[in-house]
């Protein structure tokens, strides 16, 4: 089997104990264990499969309490680095009433932005691994070039890299710097996932197909297309499949597009760790192994308690 490594943000999430309301009418909260990059090596740990993360947290309280949260579920923490510099991350998270979310985060500084490209080892790396990215760390930071340094030498060892742009846009000072980021970004990588509230904003293209079609540079073999309770769509320039979403009682969508992603990730890493010459007829199934995943996670409240173990997800 290869191995999933997952480099950026773990932090810290502040869940309310009532929905609905507006975050500064929130009393409450409960802490848990979140930053997208971390939720994915987690998805793939508990799903069974072997995965690490690269990142930075400070010297305090709450990255230990990430750091112990990953090791106890199985993710490989040993490049996870600290620093006394500044604090681990904190996202504060307001919940809708149909379940969906407000952020408010606390990192101007904070330790994941502090990541170097001196402390990637391309010596970590083999053929046949997987790089997992998004985009909050792809900020003006130490960071953005840890993660310039970890694709190269990902790419060098044989391996393939996936990116979820998964955008956060109170995060950036400015909207087309973060477009642009994304656009840097997109060629470097050998699949793409993309969700249908980010395809317009990225692509700056309206029509749908047109929008899909532009990724589909550089490196991009790939582009999975999700679209929340209407399913995903699994994109090469060869074919496409379509996989219709499950219906459940939402309760929490917080982690949902990261078990999706980490789910479909498991799913290549125990095949072949690559998305090179798969059958229409297997992406669908990985799309629909990956819907199932993200569709039980929204049911619970939480980010990495609420991922799925593999007993509770069909097989292929």
């Amino acid at each position: 089997m290869s191995k999933l490594y997952t480099i950026g943000e773990a932090l810290i999430d502040f869940i309310p104990d009532t929905r609905g309301i507006e975050l500064k009418n929130v009393t409450g909260f409960t802490k848990e264990a979140g930053g997208a990059p971390a939720n994915v090596a987690c998805v793939v740990a508990k799903l069974g499969g072997s995965s690490a993360f690269i990142g930075k947290l400070g010297i305090d309280a709450f990255g230990d309490f990430l750091v112990e949260t990953m090791q106890a579920i199985g993710v490989d923490t040993s490049h996870v680095f600290r620093t006394n510099e500044t604090n681990t991350a904190l996202a504060f998270v307001s919940l809708k009433a149909d379940g969906d979310r407000d952020f408010s985060f606390y990192r101007n500084p904070s330790a994941d932005m502090l990541l170097s490209e001196d402390e990637i080892d391309g010596e970590w790396f083999a053929a046949g691994d997987i790089l997992h990215y998004c985009s909050v760390d792809l900020i003006e930071a130490p960071v953005k070039y840890a993660h310039l340094r970890a694709i190269e030498a990902m790419k060098a060892a044989g391996g393939m890299i996936s990116f979820d742009p998964n955008v956060r846009l109170p995060l950036w000072a400015d909207q087309e710097q973060c477009r642009q980021t994304i656009l840097e970004f997109i060629p470097l990588s050998h699949l793409v996932k993309i969700s249908s509230d980010e395809l317009s904003f990225i692509t700056g293209i309206e029509n749908e197909k047109e929008a899909i079609a532009s990724l589909f540079v550089g490196d991009v073999q790939a582009v999975v297309y999700t679209k929340g309770s209407e399913g995903a769509v699994w994109h090469t320039p060869s074919y496409e499949v379509s996989v219709p979403g499950q219906k459940v009682i939402v309760k929490d969508t917080t982690g949902a597009g990261d078990a999706f992603i980490g789910a479909l990730l498991y799913q290549l890493q125990i095949d072949k760790g690559t998305v090179e010459g798969l059958t229409a007829e297997h992406a669908k199934r990985i799309v629909a192994f990956a819907n199932a995943a993200a569709a039980l996670t929204t049911t619970r409240a939480g980010a990495i308690s609420s991922l799925p173990e593999l007993h509770e997800l069909p097989s292929l």
